[in-house]
């Protein structure tokens, strides 16, 4: 039976949907996408039954580019809907490339990309300290330009160039969550894409979107608690998080326990627009679930991940490796 089987959800980072520095075209990003769907669909022949979450760093990034370029021809969109406009055709590239890559396996399983909205609380801190790169990378001089005639808020990420940076709101609330687990047994679904469109609640139970971009780590965290996962997947360009990382004392990190991975994180081991997000939606989801799994791992590499022969696994302790169910 299909949901007798391990669930995950995946987190699928920039490198997943972008070549280089995400530069590239729709065209090209659809190229990288077949390839990245080629590996995630490994994962469901290995037995897993999934759900992904994809960030949206450089597309948004990009709307909001073309947005501005076309002020005074035509009008300007809300940030919010910039982000929902990436949702729709980041996962509609990926339910293309992934139903693609299913056919070729003789896997006829439904795939669909949902819209999807996720509550953030107005006053959340995150809103007054934007640390969110989207958008292109520039040099240090072009980024004082734009601070400087855009007002943009603009920081070095982690050694690649410097970004704009926008609020990024923790996630409180999937609000298409039951839609999620409906088609769960029979689909695999696209959600929280680019971290969900962030909304807040309105005194009349409404909901109205706001200016910022919800970290996909952490959504996918919250959608792994929601849907009562197995584990956390997050896929990235790395085979291992590494504490001391481009240092000649370099460490590689195979299994570490929560405990473990707070005392790296309290070290200042991991870059704040890199893998300090990704470690700590792991320690979230780990925290929460004893007995359970988070793992951090190159998108190469995810089905040897899953099985403790690569990746950075953490768990609240030491616990024996997580196999699919047969059938």
């Amino acid at each position: 039976m299909q949901n007798s089987k391990k669930k995950i959800v995946i987190a699928l980072g920039g490198n997943a949907l972008q070549d280089g520095k995400g530069e590239g075209t729709a065209e090209s990003q659809l190229e990288v996408v077949k390839k990245t769907c080629e590996y995630i669909v490994q994962l469901i022949e290995a037995g897993y039954q999934i759900a992904i979450v994809h960030g949206n760093g450089p597309q948004v990034g990009k709307i909001l580019q073309a947005q501005e370029a076309a002020n005074g021809v035509t009008p300007t969109m809300p940030f919010d809907v910039c982000g929902a406009m990436s949702q729709g055709y980041i996962g509609y590239h990926i339910q293309q490339a992934l139903k693609a890559a299913l056919k070729k396996q003789n896997m006829n399983i439904p795939v669909v990309s949902l819209v999807t909205q996720v509550v953030v609380d107005e006053s959340d801190p995150g809103f007054q300290n934007p640390t969110k790169p989207i958008g292109s990378f520039y040099t240090e001089e072009e980024a004082k330009v734009l601070a400087e005639e855009k007002g943009f808020a603009m920081k070095e990420d982690s050694g690649r160039g410097w970004r704009r940076v926008v609020a990024s709101p923790t996630p409180l609330e999937i609000v298409e969550i039951d839609t999620v687990k409906g088609l769960w047994d029979s689909t695999v679904v696209i959600t929280a894409g680019g971290g969900g469109v962030p909304v807040i609640e309105l005194p009349d139970g409404s909901l109205e979107g706001v200016a910022a971009v919800i970290d996909k780590d952490f959504a996918a965290e919250l959608l792994a608690e929601q849907i009562d996962a197995d584990a956390l997947l997050i896929l990235t360009e790395v085979d291992k998080a590494a504490i001391h990382y481009n240092k000649p004392n370099q460490q590689e990190l195979d299994s570490i326990t929560v405990e473990e991975a707070e005392q790296f994180i309290a070290e200042g081991h991991f870059a704040a627009g890199s893998m300090l997000p990704k470690i700590q939606a792991a320690v979230k989801f780990a925290k929460k679930n004893p007995g359970k799994k988070a793992v951090i791992a190159s998108l190469y590499k995810a089905v040897e991940a899953m099985e403790g022969s690569s990746g950075t696994t953490i768990s609240a302790y030491p616990i024996p490796v997580l196999l699919p169910c047969a059938g």
